[in-house]
């Protein structure tokens, strides 16, 4: 076989498998898309005592000693960890809520976190701390008449 058929015949299997292969890229990118995690950083404050009891954005009853957050754009039922990155304590919790205010948002705060978390992570008594969020598992959509703010206003 010449050099130039193996060449065209080299240039053919190419083409042929890219369209395959291109595909295959393309439903692996969508599908990662779909189940993509997201990590930031920035600092977490805690739900005040004020709250306890009184009912979230996603309509369930706050409870200082659950594991949860609140945040102003994931879904509720989305499950982050949180890293306290001053001492490398992690906990995991279910976001329920819309939060930080938008006054604290522009001061840094991520995610606020209920005492329960805060204690875990040891930074109850500090107030805030400096933290990494990880999304684990995305929750359900949003409500369409969720605010994106906290239960305080």
């Amino acid at each position: 076989m010449s050099i130039r058929k193996l060449y065209v015949l080299s240039l053919l299997l190419v083409v042929a498998t890219a369209g395959c292969t291109g595909d295959a890229a393309r439903e692996s990118r969508a599908g990662k898309q779909a189940n993509a995690k997201e990590t930031r950083t920035g600092l977490a404050s805690y739900y005040g005592p004020g709250l306890q009891g009184k009912k979230t954005a996603s309509g369930e009853v706050f409870d200082k000693t659950e594991m949860v957050g609140a945040h102003p754009t994931y879904p509720f039922g989305t499950r982050v960890k949180v890293t306290n990155l001053r001492n490398g304590r992690k906990v995991e919790v279910r976001i329920a809520d819309r939060g930080p205010t938008p006054e604290h948002q522009k001061r840094g705060v991520i995610i606020d976190l209920s005492e329960q978390a805060a204690v875990e992570l040891g930074f109850r008594k500090m107030g805030k701390t400096r933290v990494q969020v990880e999304v684990l598992e995305w929750g359900e959509k949003p409500r369409p008449d969720a605010v994106a703010r906290s239960p305080s206003g």
